[in-house]
């Protein structure tokens, strides 16, 4: 009536018996409905409601969508992580311009990468990179690669073989488990920690450290035992059998013996278990002038070298396959400390030789 028929709100108030305030309310609500603000009150009339739950839907819609461009911005990436993700989008059936839109990428930019063709060069170190980490079990990161290609006369740097690693997707999986296999004979003696973590050897047979791991197969556990010369971290002896006891290491260490022939004098450190303790263990050493160190009592790190190399053996090939037998694990072990380990895996403490070609050097430099 106030509207429509131009009365004064006293007017329609005393005939209505409305309250003024009330009716200036109103007003006010209208006028702002039909200018499509939001207004002070309710919406009065069903489409006006249903106006203003599409607003308030689009607003929201805005907010979420700001949410990800602040993320990407946080992160800067660069424009190949951009248009990784939108093709990654595309696949699930999401409009190119939208997601161009959404992420604030050109999207001509995108069809122009798209279409790009790699460089021959680019090209062929992709795929030496791609053969070298293939040919370490898909074990090395960047620097290995870098160090591996480098000895075969192609020189690629680190942070180009990273660039390439990603690229490619390669991607070096790492998976920690833990199994206590340590397991002391409070009635045994133990003796000094001789080594005292002096890791760092100039010699060849000065310091061997040993120790014994599990390995999971369908048949039970298989238990190795390995010695390793810390001068050059290759692995001279090791021994497999389905029981802990005394006879796996006692083989190991034999095993050697014979192939390096050390003088006398020679530290073999260990832990604390009960197969390093023992007469027949100890005897052994005995008779070639073999000085025993042992940890401290529940300290890893005693014997970090060898911890190492049984997590560089697990991560690196065992972790990757489920062995039916014992008899097929320990030609897997063999495969890798002969064909691999010893012979072709790159260390950073040998500055990225393996411990044969590190050997082999030394030998290089004496004199004749």
């Amino acid at each position: 009536m106030v509207m429509d028929k131009g009365l004064s709100v006293a007017e329609v108030c005393a005939s209505l018996g409305l309250g003024e305030t009330a009716l200036r309310r109103w007003l006010v609500q209208y006028k702002a409905d039909r200018l499509g603000d939001p207004g002070p009150g309710l919406p009065i009339t069903p489409e006006q409601r249903r106006i203003r739950e599409l607003e308030m839907e689009l607003r929201q819609a805005k907010v979420d969508m700001e949410l990800p461009k602040k993320s990407l911005g946080l992160l800067c990436p660069r424009a190949q992580v951009s248009f990784a993700l939108v093709a990654h989008l595309q696949q699930k059936a999401y409009h190119v311009s939208h997601i161009c839109r959404v992420l604030g990428v050109s999207r001509s930019g995108y069809y122009a990468q798209r279409s790009r063709r790699m460089r021959p060069k680019a090209l062929r170190e992709q795929v030496h990179v791609a053969a070298a980490f293939n040919a370490s079990g898909s074990t090395y990161g960047s620097r290995r690669i870098s160090h591996a290609l480098r000895a075969e006369g192609i020189v690629i740097g680190r942070y180009r073989a990273r660039t390439l690693m990603r690229q490619a997707f390669l991607r070096p999986v790492w998976k920690r488990r833990f199994v206590r296999t340590t397991i002391t004979d409070l009635g045994q003696p133990t003796f000094k920690n001789v080594l005292d973590r002096q890791f760092d050897v100039d010699q060849p047979n000065r310091a061997w450290v040993t120790d014994v791991t599990c390995i999971n197969t369908a048949q039970g556990w298989l238990h190795l035992a390995a010695v390793l010369d810390l001068y050059s971290r290759r692995l001279v002896g090791w021994a497999t059998s389905s029981t802990t006891h005394t006879p796996v290491v006692r083989q190991a260490l034999e095993m050697a013996i014979r192939q390096r022939r050390p003088r006398r004098g020679l530290v073999l450190h260990s832990d604390r278990g009960f197969q390093y303790g023992s007469a027949e263990y100890q005897a052994i050493l005995a008779a070639h002038g073999i000085v025993c160190s042992m940890s401290r009592r529940a300290n890893c790190w005693d014997n970090a070298v060898m911890e190492r190399f049984f997590l560089s053996l697990k991560v690196e090939r065992l972790w990757k396959t489920h062995y039916a037998t014992r008899a097929e694990a320990h030609r897997d072990i063999q495969d890798y400390i002969e064909n691999f380990y010893n012979t072709r895996r790159l260390h950073s403490t040998l500055g990225y030789l393996a411990p044969a070609a590190y050997e082999a050097r030394r030998l290089r430099k004496q004199p004749t």
